[in-house]
């Protein structure tokens, strides 16, 4: 029997006054409206009285999106981008930045209040840096659409699968933002413009990469094209026509390795331009000395880092600490690690393959440092947490805990876990600006017994 569809009822698209409250995990701003329902306003700030056009209505709680602003915050500012508001890469660029990172700081205390039930001991200050030019990867959209004019490359709008034209970007790196115009006219000259649908972007210390990714075979002559691109624009330029492992060179044929280097550990971190890296690359370089520094190292340390990728705190680790365990869910990326060992000739890390999301790891393939105990611990994990190893920590009786986090709940989840059931203190809490002008919140945890 066919499902009948509910008839919904129509948006009343008249614009609504409403004062705004607070400010929600994605940057939205908070009111009610006169019937009581909570309305998430896009581009409103705490403390203002807008205008605003609804756009999405459920039965709890409604979007909308600001169009005019008759009380402003103090604390708004210009935004700096000239499609800020129909970008979607961007959402706090009306906002100070120094106000900003109160704000995720604010966010990250109520999640462990709510979430965890825990709260640090002190609190660690806010990791900033460069607000503009920061950001190192990217992902663009691509898309040939002669209605508006040709070939259109950008990031996604916000609530939407268009792409905003973009022609100049103020978070990316400089050298690559200034590409984007030309980058466009490359495309759309190509014979199969309506089949390349993205373009990923890398910026290594010595060179700046773009994989193509591509539905259909490139002809010699667009080959050349791109070819004459990079050459031009001092690019590496890769090609991807299927899944990430048909990714390979066009330009030069074979591209010197890229890397990116910490100086005050003196490691040089090789990686492909498919592995993750850290998108700002400023503040990984203080993220790692300060997780390493707040490891408090001894030279007699056995130290366990969970989630290591391909050494990006393990490598710097290893400089002080008597042994590291290098522990990663990609067999290719402790490949690469185990190759990051080699060219930076450290002797006393190992790295091993291992299911982090699993709490059953009796295999024979994860090696046998599960079995092993460790002095400290580093956890660096993705954005859904450490669950299973968290339920894991008391065998391995490390003393102390460094937990990077670009999740917030899953952090504060994680860390009602370590307080509440296996004994750990909460003894510093930190965010880290990781990505300016935007709702994501990093932050670091330190735990102690």
């Amino acid at each position: 029997m066919a499902r009948r569809r509910r008839n919904r009822k129509p948006i009343d698209l008249t614009p609504k006054e409403i004062q705004i409250e607070s400010m929600a995990h994605d940057g939205r701003g908070v009111g009610r409206d006169e019937d009581g329902k909570v309305v998430f306003v896009d581009y409103a700030l705490p403390g203002e009285r807008v205008m605003f056009v609804p756009v999405q209505n459920r039965k709890k709680f409604q979007f909308g999106t600001a169009t005019e602003i008759l009380d402003a915050s103090e604390h708004r500012v210009e935004p700096k981008c000239a499609v800020f508001g129909e970008c979607g890469g961007c959402v706090l660029q009306h906002l100070d930045e120094r106000v900003q990172i109160q704000y995720k700081q604010e966010q990250l205390l109520e999640n462990f209040k709510k979430i965890g039930g825990v709260q640090p001991e002190a609190l660690l200050e806010p990791l900033v840096g460069d607000h503009w030019g920061y950001r190192r990867r990217a992902r663009l959209g691509a898309k040939f659409v002669p209605k508006k004019g040709g070939m259109i490359v950008g990031f996604r709008e916000r609530n939407s699968s268009f792409i905003q034209p973009t022609t100049q970007c103020e978070v990316l790196y400089p050298q690559v933002s200034a590409l984007l115009p030309s980058l466009r006219a490359t495309l759309e000259q190509l014979s199969c413009n309506d089949k390349v649908p993205q373009i990923e972007i890398t910026v290594a210390d010595n060179a700046v990469v773009m994989i193509v990714r591509h539905l259909e075979d490139f002809t010699p002559a667009d080959l050349e094209l791109l070819k004459t691109f990079g050459r031009q624009s001092n690019l590496v330029l890769f090609l991807q026509p299927g899944n990430l492992q048909s990714v390979h060179a066009l330009y030069p044929n074979n591209p010197n390795p890229l890397f990116y280097h910490f100086q005050e550990f003196d490691i040089r971190v090789e990686f492909l331009p498919t592995d993750f890296i850290q998108v700002n690359g400023s503040i990984n370089e203080r993220l790692v000395s300060q997780a390493v520094g707040l490891l408090d190292l001894t030279p007699q340390d056995r130290v366990l880092d969970l989630f290591c990728g391909v050494g990006n705190f393990t490598l710097p680790l290893a400089r002080t600490a008597r042994h590291v365990v290098g522990v990663e869910g990609d067999q290719a990326l402790v490949k690469r690690a185990n190759h990051n060992l080699r060219i930076n000739d450290i002797e006393n890390t190992e790295f091993h393959y291992g299911d982090l999301f699993k709490e059953d790891m009796s295999s024979s393939s994860h090696g046998d440092w599960l079995e092993q105990k460790f002095d400290k611990i580093l956890l660096d994990p993705p954005r859904s947490g450490a669950a299973e190893m968290i339920s894991r920590l008391p065998q391995f009786e490390a003393s102390k805990v460094v937990y990077v986090s670009c999740g917030p709940a899953t952090l504060a989840r994680d860390a009602g876990v370590m307080v509440n059931e296996h004994g750990y203190r909460l003894t510093q809490l930190g965010v880290i600006d990781m990505f300016p002008h935007t709702a994501h919140v990093e932050s670091i945890a330190v735990f102690e017994k």
